[in-house]
């Protein structure tokens, strides 16, 4: 005797759950990562940039979003991790990016922001940075940065507001 004829009801409960199981996975595996980039702006005008670790390249500091936090507390919380220095104040929405290709790692959605900031550059989060420094917006380092910064940062210097 087939199992499965016997038990009919048993299988088709299986099924069931086997499929809320999969949307369940879906959405919390296949969904875009909301994070930010911010482009730290010293009292004197220069732009500070991070040398990642993972790849080597320049990029601007930030992160992914945390369970139970917006988007200003995100930039606080990455700016000190990544770079030491202190938010004293969000000046402007830059961009939202959400190429799926934008990050080789994950999709993610990534809200730039041009960001006041002062203190002491200062590596925190040795795994992920390795080197910090400041640059004047004429002598940005040349060639390319980290996923997808080299575009927002010329969408900021560009004065731009871009949603991509």
């Amino acid at each position: 005797m087939n199992v499965i004829a016997f038990f009919p009801a048993a299988v088709q409960s299986t099924r069931s759950l086997w499929r809320i199981g999969q949307t369940v996975l879906g959405i919390i595996f296949r969904h875009p990562i909301t994070g930010t980039s911010i482009i730290p702006i010293l009292p004197d005008g220069r732009i500070v940039l991070i040398r990642r670790r993972d790849d080597g390249l320049w990029a601007l500091p930030g992160g992914i979003v945390d369970w139970g936090e917006d988007i200003p507390n995100t930039v606080r919380r990455e700016l000190i991790e990544e770079t030491g220095l202190e938010l004293l104040k969000i000046n402007r929405l830059v961009g939202v990016y959400s190429a799926p290709d934008r990050d080789p790692r994950i999709h993610s959605i990534c809200i730039v922001v041009e960001a006041e900031v002062h203190g002491k550059m200062e590596i925190q989060d040795t795994l992920e940075v390795m080197e910090i420094q400041a640059f004047s917006p004429n002598l940005l380092p040349s060639g390319q940065m980290s996923h997808d910064h080299t575009r927002q940062l010329q969408d900021y210097l560009n004065g731009l507001t871009t949603l991509a």
